[in-house]
């Protein structure tokens, strides 16, 4: 789940936790509120764990550079 998909759901959670105050027959809003924010915050974690497990390694020295010149002419005026 991308970042922005666990940030949403993390909000819309949150504004249901804590915002709503309507009651519906059958469903406990709040309860439905912390199911989102909890799936947002696991989805989250994942997103940021694959982010850091598969990204390239940053920082790495490169050491074996080749550099070509072409060569020198020992005849050529200086």
């Amino acid at each position: 789940m991308p970042l922005g998909t666990s940030i949403f759901l993390i909000a819309v959670g949150a504004i249901l936790r804590y915002a709503v105050t309507a009651t519906v027959s059958g469903i406990d809003i709040t309860t439905v509120g912390l199911i989102l924010m909890i799936v947002g915050i696991l989805g989250l974690v994942m997103s940021v764990l694959y982010m850091f497990a598969w990204s390239p390694r940053r920082g790495r020295v490169v050491r074996d550079r080749v550099i070509e010149r072409e060569p020198e002419d020992p005849n050529r005026p200086h």
